[in-house]
């Protein structure tokens, strides 16, 4: 497939390449095109990042993606960022977070939002096909009552729910599991795969840690497959790697299938979906940058340092470059042993005391 002449028109047509489909050399000047021309629409439509901007980068274009500007994403916590007026906002997503605590509110119109939930899907698809599972969600329902306001969590099930059929809703709203109804559930097509979906926490307390401690030996049907994520923290507390997370679902449950993802609401749609080998993929319209902690260099391949993730969907937000609050290293880039072109890389937590010390200095992060 050749690459467009001009630059991207709307976050939709972002996706006409294949999803894995970009060498490195295609890929780069595919997104800095389309990267640049969101950074001058953001520019113009968005006054509080027009002025970080004009303060920080002032230069413009920029002549690499490494060098596209970037907001810290602690800034959606603190302003009210977005590229479109007020009656064209229809969904405001939510951080998830702690009672009390600030939480980042994203602002999409109806073709981003669009554009999100296609660009989810290709990724799905791509790596469980387009058939559409029973699906069980590792969660509660209670986000169905009120589809305005949405957290990340909320998104994250709506989102993935459409890939599947015959919903059930395994926990309770104090997050405890009906076993009973899951198990009819199965009886009543015991040969049939199914899809799980749940956020990674949640599905090691109340799904395998449930499961051992009221002594259930569910087994799913062969084929199944269970996707994860929502960040690792709470496991790394409880030292349970990913090898550990795995194989405790194979020993309780049967599942051999199970897929990480890593993503955040700040880019819904943006997601990093991890192959057969343990490996996070970045797709054609998304790409990973991994900063030096004290000067925010980039750095080579294979050093840990912070995140920071590109897209070409967010139009009607600037969240197109961000730099996240997490510790990664890339591994490679089109030499995945899963065949898929592009970078694949691993996150490795979260950058301890990170701090954003204003406008005038949000180049600063602490270090680990």
């Amino acid at each position: 497939m050749t690459l467009p002449a001009t630059p991207v028109a709307s976050p939709s047509s972002a996706l006409d390449v294949d999803v894995f489909g970009l060498d490195r050399d295609r890929k780069r000047a595919w997104l800095l095109e389309g990267l640049n021309r969101l950074t001058a629409h953001h520019q113009s439509h968005c006054a509080p990042y027009a002025r970080i901007l004009d303060g920080l980068w002032p230069a413009s274009p920029a002549q690499t993606l490494e060098t596209v500007p970037w907001l810290p994403v602690r800034m959606f916590k603190l302003l009210d960022l977005k590229s479109i007026d007020d009656v064209q906002v229809s969904r405001t997503l939510v951080s998830s977070g702690t009672t009390g605590a600030a939480v980042s509110r994203i602002f999409l119109d109806a073709e981003t939002a669009r554009a999100q939930a296609r660009a989810l899907t290709r990724i799905f698809s791509h790596f469980a096909g387009a058939k559409r599972m029973r699906m069980l969600v590792v969660d509660d329902d209670s986000f169905l009552r009120d589809r305005s306001r949405f957290n990340a969590r909320a998104a994250g099930i709506l989102g993935f729910s459409n890939f599947g059929r015959d919903h059930l809703y395994l926990l309770d709203e104090s997050l405890q599991p009906d076993w009973a109804a899951l198990e009819g559930w199965l009886q009543a097509h015991p040969d049939e795969p199914v899809l799980l979906f749940g956020f990674t926490f949640i599905v090691w307390q109340s799904f395998v840690q449930a499961a051992q401690r009221d002594g259930k030996q569910i087994r799913f049907p062969a084929g199944s497959m269970l996707v994860h994520g929502g960040g690792w923290k709470k496991m790394d507390e409880q030292k349970v790697d990913n090898a550990a997370y795995k194989a405790a679902l194979s020993s309780t449950f049967a599942i051999e299938r199970v897929h990480n993802y890593y993503g955040m609401v700040e880019q819904v749609g943006s997601i990093f979906f991890e192959c057969e080998h343990g490996h996070l993929h970045a797709p054609a319209y998304a790409d990973v940058i991994v900063r030096d902690l004290q000067d925010l260099a980039p750095v080579p391949h294979g050093t840990v340092g912070a995140i920071q993730v590109l897209s070409l969907l967010p139009e009607s937000y600037p969240g197109h470059s961000l730099l996240t609050e997490d510790l990664g290293v890339i591994h490679g880039e089109d030499n995945c042993a899963c065949g898929r072109p592009g970078k694949y890389f691993g996150v490795l937590g979260r950058i301890k005391n990170v701090e954003i010390r204003g406008c005038s200095d949000t180049r600063t992060v602490s270090g680990a």
